[in-house]
């Protein structure tokens, strides 16, 4: 929405109400560097145990302490600081978030070729 862009229409997520499909696709190449990273560093280190967990018939979930270790290691992941690798500065991932939106809305007014991934490496 900063950049003018209505944040349900989407172009890899179908629309469907409620749904931020856009969001959702700028999401989508962060996925394995923050949420995915997340959770297996918290399994690995031991910050969430099998205790943390509850079955309910066939499914699975978090309890209520679970769910906050969780997003605490998401929240101190989304502080780290990383080399944006276009522009060269640092900047925590909270505002690499905003960066591909703004690059988006410059490479569909015409004023970028091409739209420029995020790499990490």
């Amino acid at each position: 929405m900063a950049v003018g862009f209505d944040p349900y229409l989407g172009y890899l997520h179908r629309p469907r109400y409620g749904r931020p499909s856009l969001a959702l696709d700028l999401m989508e190449p962060f996925r394995p560097i923050l949420c995915d990273s997340v959770v297996i560093s918290v399994l690995n280190t031991g910050e969430i145990q099998v205790s943390d967990f509850i079955r309910r018939g066939p499914a699975i979930g978090l309890k209520q302490e679970g769910r906050r270790k969780l997003l605490a290691a998401y929240e101190r992941r989304m502080d780290d600081l990383v080399t944006h690798p276009i522009f060269g500065y640092t900047i925590s991932y909270r505002r690499v978030l905003e960066v591909p939106t703004r690059l988006l809305a410059r490479h569909l007014s015409g004023e970028l070729p091409t739209y420029p991934p995020f790499c990490t490496r």
